[in-house]
């Protein structure tokens, strides 16, 4: 099969080289999925750079990516639960970094899998298991519902974005930070915009004068802001930012979970919830994929497509 791979931990895009590689074993409990989207994600290109080395080993060549969209083309020893046809999602990511969804092929856990719904474009599917999921278990330890005012820091961003719509899913009302240029973007997904920077605590506060809810901070760098904004008792939670944790705040890492990812797929299905796609790159355009991504400011979600 294709795959981007890379042979070392490094910062140059370069060292992506497509290659053809043996096509991954179906391990037990496990379904082979031919893929057709794989979102990329910031953590592909800082895992590749060594980012993560404290957490995961890795195996070299290392094919990135940690979302998929596809179709079932075989299945492992007791697997129920999928059969050959099948059109399914998954948070893909393993305990060792080698054989990740830049790829023709890739074998996954049944247990992370979910299926597709057949109106839901293969970009999006591609593109929503992690940023989706790390919104949908941040929401989550937040406890939102109805009638919660909640803020979302980086709110434009793939994470972001689709945090506003879990929410507003969810019956809270959404405040959400972005460039101005991003602000009708928001405004179409629901969410109130407020321009970051100096004062945002202050603006904040003029359209949430007794305080917010909750506060999901998917950027970093603003918990002042946070504790300055949360109404008495509020909650708060970041993916970014482990301190945190010192100040009553919940510290999120998403897990792949194939019950959760269920939920995301669920959710677009009945219309609540739409991945913006930002770009898609085929398998030999990671490198400008990776580039893009580094930029920062995307809107939206970037995908590979095969």
């Amino acid at each position: 099969m294709r795959a981007a791979t890379y042979d070392r931990y490094t910062t140059d895009l370069a060292d992506v080289q497509v290659r053809n590689l043996p096509t991954p074993k179906v391990f037990p409990g496990s379904v082979l999925i031919e893929v057709r989207a794989a979102g990329v994600n910031p953590v592909d290109w800082k895992v590749m750079s060594g980012g993560l080395d404290s957490l995961l080993d890795a195996v070299f060549p290392v094919i990135p990516g940690w979302d998929v969209a596809g179709a079932v083309v075989d299945t492992g020893v007791d697997t129920p639960e999928f059969v050959v046809g099948d059109e399914v999602l998954a948070y893909a990511r393993k305990d060792v970094l080698h054989e990740g969804t830049f790829a023709e092929l890739v074998a996954v856990s049944a247990a992370h899998v979910a299926r597709k719904p057949a109106d839901l474009p293969w970009e999006q599917a591609g593109a929503l298991p992690l940023a989706g999921g790390t919104a949908l278990r941040t929401l989550d330890a937040l406890e939102v519902s109805s009638g919660d005012t909640v803020l979302i820091h980086a709110a434009a961003g793939g994470v972001g974005s689709l945090g506003v719509q879990i929410a507003k899913a969810s019956g809270a009302r959404v405040l959400g930070t972005a460039s101005p240029r991003n602000h009708d973007f928001l405004r179409e997904l629901g969410a109130e915009p407020v321009e970051y920077g100096d004062g945002l605590a202050d603006r904040v506060r003029e359209l949430a004068p007794n305080g917010v809810d909750a506060v999901a901070d998917f950027v970093g760098g603003q918990l002042d802001t946070t504790l300055r904004v949360l109404a008495e008792g509020g909650r708060h939670a970041s993916t970014v930012d482990n301190t945190v944790a010192e100040h009553g705040g919940h510290i999120i890492w998403v897990r792949p979970d194939g019950t959760q990812t269920q939920r995301l797929a669920d959710l677009a299905a009945k219309g609540d919830l739409t991945v913006p796609i930002s770009a898609t790159f085929g398998l030999d355009e990671v490198p400008d994929a990776f580039a893009a991504s580094q930029k920062g400011h995307t809107r939206g979600k970037s995908v590979i497509v095969l």
